[in-house]
């Protein structure tokens, strides 16, 4: 069962063996998961009522959207924490204050960090995994205490997506969690003593960075549009240093913008996956996609399922 489906967790699923069913709503996503061959719902997950998945549903995977707690913007959504720890421990109890509460939010997305309760509290599913920015950490560890309460094992913490390899920095707070095994946070597989180096950004699409990962890419967008895969600190910095002998255009051609291809390299997925509607809503889909590289060794952590070595490694240079 995924909620705020995307592509990078069901991306993530498939070297497991395991596959899902996505409640999402943008149409870009749900299209370009049905192109994928994803079993996708297109439906406002806040609405979709959870009976039909009772009993049926083993395991859990949620990303609710998260600008409202991000570096940048307004940052509204930290200011509503309070608001979105009560209405999580009205969920754990069987209490729906969802409407009132994200009523009284400052900004209306936040109330959604909290619908994952009301799915976790009316299905109890095996498994759960769930990942947000870094900031929401303390709402993950609210919902690691209540989980352990219902006999759950649980880890929570930030992790990089860099430390298992793939190629660009993408700190994630996450939780997994468990009612039949115990859990723990993967151990980095890149950058360790012993371990293969981080992948860095011009592996994977053939500029940048050539020593370590590429900045997080998100899905942004400027004042007429636009989507801005790089935050602006990133951007600035690099035309800086443009000048310099260790820099070269790229094709001649002198912006900074990566692609549609490049940008889903850098998340990690797989070179073939076509992504559907406008430029700005591709770039939408990818920037806000947890790459399936980290979607993977969260869901093996859960689930106590191998990682397929026949699997074939998701980053390739961008052509």
């Amino acid at each position: 069962m995924h909620r705020f489906a995307g592509i990078g967790w069901s991306e993530g699923l498939r070297p497991l063996g395991l596959t899902d069913i996505g409640l999402e709503l943008a149409t870009a996503a749900c299209r370009t998961r049905h192109a994928a061959g994803h079993a996708t719902i297109q439906c406002d997950v806040t609405q979709y009522p959870t009976a039909p998945f009772k009993g049926r549903a083993t395991g859990g995977v949620d990303s609710p959207p998260c600008p409202g707690f991000g570096k940048s913007g307004k940052k509204l959504g930290l200011l509503d924490l309070p608001l979105v720890h009560q209405a999580i421990d009205d969920l754990a109890r069987g209490h729906d204050t969802r409407m009132a509460i994200g009523a009284a939010c400052r900004d209306d997305r936040s109330i959604l960090t909290a619908e994952p309760m009301r799915w976790h509290h009316d299905l109890r599913p095996e498994w759960i995994c769930m990942e947000q920015v870094p900031s929401v950490l303390p709402v993950w560890r609210q919902y690691a205490g209540i989980l352990s309460g219902w006999g759950y094992s649980v880890a929570a913490d930030v992790v990089d997506a860099a430390d298992y390899g793939l190629g660009q920095k993408r700190p994630r707070a996450v939780l997994v969690a468990s009612r039949v095994r115990e859990v723990a946070l993967p151990a980095p597989t890149h950058g360790g003593l012993g371990q293969p180096p981080m992948t860095a950004m011009a592996d994977v699409v053939g500029w940048g960075y050539t020593g370590r990962p590429a900045p997080t890419v998100t899905g942004g967008g400027t004042a007429t549009g636009g989507a801005e895969p790089f935050g602006n600190g990133t951007r600035q910095s690099m035309k800086r240093h443009i000048g310099t002998p260790a820099w070269r255009n790229r094709r001649d051609v002198p912006h900074l913008r990566p692609t549609i291809a490049e940008a889903a390299a850098l998340q990690g997925f797989r070179p073939d996956l076509v992504f559907q509607g406008r430029q700005g809503e591709q770039y939408l889909t990818v920037g806000n996609a947890v790459p399936p590289p980290l979607a993977t060794v969260l869901v093996a952590a859960a689930t106590g399922l191998p990682v397929s070595a026949a699997s074939p490694r998701v980053f390739a240079h961008a052509a």
